[in-house]
């Protein structure tokens, strides 16, 4: 939380007007909140899986009386009688085999649309902050090329722009290292899968504000 919270003061004080700041504080927010998600989403929900449990067994039940009452018929069956008994049989065994598959894994994926729904709002923080560095551009600063009315206002010069850039690909990387929070103790593949994604888009997303830098360092140079 306190490497989250850092970077909102150091922009706050450089950048008072900038909504950065208050994107930081978002994400601190956020992050907050990520804790406790994951403790939850971790938790086992034990009402539900009694629930499911208690189900499982009236369907088990349910089969054991069913082939308990089954009567054999005193002649012999021939092959169709013998291939339709056993596509029946088949096919209540995978319906069975189905709805106990269900109350099996309601839990786990209720708490994967959790951590999915989370994840997906880190990842519209991230595409947030590269909205935030799209006309932060070092290439106006060597053309001098006349603005017009609708241009965005640049009035950062060198040193102010690459501070901004810096703390646009800070907060993307911390973006990406919040997002892990929800893996520490759920390592569900399908969330396991999402946390990668948000990881790469935060990466990609800092590589722009990267190639940013080096220009601006040829700038400087």
């Amino acid at each position: 939380m306190e490497t989250v919270e850092i970077p909102g003061w150091r922009i706050a004080e450089r950048f008072p007007e900038a909504g950065l700041a208050q994107l930081c504080g978002h994400l601190l927010a956020v992050a907050q909140r990520a804790q406790e998600r994951a403790r939850e989403i971790a938790e086992p929900n034990l009402p539900l899986r009694i629930a499911a449990w208690i189900l499982i067994g009236v369907v088990a039940a349910g089969l054991l009386i069913t082939l308990g009452r089954l009567e054999v018929p005193g002649r012999s069956m021939n092959v169709v009688d013998f291939v339709a008994v056993l596509e029946s049989g088949i096919n209540d065994v995978v319906l069975i085999g189905a709805a106990v598959f269900f109350l099996f894994t309601v839990d786990v994926r209720l708490k994967r649309r959790r951590g999915l729904r989370a994840l997906h709002e880190l990842r519209t923080i991230a595409h947030i902050i590269d909205m935030h560095q799209l006309t932060k551009d070092p290439e106006q600063l060597l053309s001098g090329s006349q603005a017009t009315s609708s241009s965005p206002r640049r009035a950062m010069n060198r040193v102010e722009l690459g501070c901004y850039l810096g703390y646009c690909s800070e907060m993307l990387a911390l973006t990406g290292k919040v997002a892990t929070i929800y893996v520490a103790e759920f390592d569900d593949p399908v969330v396991l899968d999402a946390v990668t994604e948000v990881e790469n888009l935060t990466t990609g997303l800092s590589r722009k504000v990267w190639q940013k830098l080096m220009v601006l360092h040829r700038v400087g140079a």
